[in-house]
């Protein structure tokens, strides 16, 4: 097939799609290299295909496939608003690789799904650069994914984004199968910041106390701070497995503190945390919505990640090595540990 009859092609394919035929032929040829860039060797289909072929990681003997999926909620209304759409396609691959690693796999391929009322192929690019960018990060390949174009269904420049995640791991080396041990050490590696949780609340306060994105705060500006991508931790967790057992972990993104670290234990053990705001570098971006919204501690611990995103249970034998390791490259630090409980306890007890 002529390179020609290839464009015209590609072109007809489009308009089925329901995608603006000259955009979206524009899109693909301007991130394709840019998607090139992030695949593993694994990877034996390109860009374009009907779907994404992938062999599995040879290192891997037993493989067990892990798959999730993610959005980044209504911190895109944040981008908007300020016209800022390089990370937010890293918060929507970290939502997913995030919790992929929970259980010890190793992120594989990645799909997005970003749907808008007409394509503009400016931010479109942007919000895909920032994609690619966390697939890096987390050595994950940009496989693919669907771009729809629904008009009348969204406002004016809109658009809203979903992420899917394909992993593997090691059939014998799955964490978290048989939860944590009571008395492990439950140790919190820090958050960027808000990560990509609890925006509903956080826009509901700017507009209610009528707060100005560009204002400052801590030496930046409350849009630059709420923008801040979510960490991904991938590479960490990956590389600490191999020297340490990790008995659980759980990634603290909706629902906080209250609903995300129980989901790491076994029924009969609840975890005992002790946390302060200013124990952690962005802890103070909680502290100071706590004081600006009049939200109490409770509240922000049912929503917010409140600077730990994620948390590990190890042997307390290993905790002087786990911190070690992780302090290399981020701040981490005990917050508690996993006791025994009684039928008539909570999940979760704060000290």
């Amino acid at each position: 097939m002529t390179t020609e009859n290839k464009k015209k092609l590609d072109k007809l394919n489009y308009k089925k799609a329901g995608v603006d035929v000259e955009a979206g032929y524009e899109l693909v040829e301007q991130i394709k290299p840019i998607v090139k860039r992030t695949y593993r060797p694994e990877i034996i289909s390109g860009l374009g295909s009907f779907s994404a072929l992938s062999r599995i990681p040879n290192h891997i003997k037993n493989p067990i496939l892990v798959t999730c999926t993610d959005g980044v909620g209504t911190k895109i209304e944040i981008a908007r608003e300020l016209n800022n759409f390089d990370t937010i396609g890293i918060d929507l691959v970290a939502m997913s690789v995030n919790d992929l690693i929970v259980c010890g796999a190793e992120p594989l391929a990645f799909l997005d799904y970003y749907v808008t009322d007409k394509l503009k192929v400016p931010t479109a690019k942007k919000v895909i650069e920032g994609i690619a960018k966390g697939c890096e990060i987390s050595n994950c390949s940009l496989v693919g994914g669907e771009t729809a174009e629904h008009p009348g269904s969204f406002p004016d420049n809109s658009f809203d984004l979903a992420g899917f995640c394909l992993g593997v791991v090691d059939e014998e080396e799955i964490i978290g199968v048989e939860g944590p041990k009571n008395n492990d050490v439950l140790i919190g590696i820090e958050s960027s910041g808000f990560h990509s949780n609890g925006f509903s609340l956080i826009r509901k306060v700017i507009n209610e106390y009528a707060l100005d994105l560009e204002m400052e705060i801590f030496d930046s500006e409350l849009g630059q701070i709420l923008l801040e991508p979510t960490k991904i931790y991938v590479s960490e967790i990956l590389a600490l497995k191999k020297s340490i057992k990790i008995n659980a972990m759980s990634h603290v993104t909706g629902g906080g503190f209250v609903e995300n670290i129980p989901r790491m234990l076994n029924k009969n053990q609840k975890a005992v945390i002790k946390h302060k705001f200013d124990d952690w570098p962005t802890g103070k971006y909680f502290s100071w919505m706590a004081e600006i919204a009049n939200i109490n501690k409770d509240d922000l611990l049912e929503t917010f990640n409140c600077g730990v995103g994620f948390v590990l249970a190890v042997n307390e034998k290993d905790e002087e090595n786990v911190i070690g390791a992780l302090n290399q490259s981020m701040f981490a630090k005990p917050i508690g540990y996993v006791q025994e409980k009684s039928e008539a306890e909570g999940s979760i007890e704060f000290i």
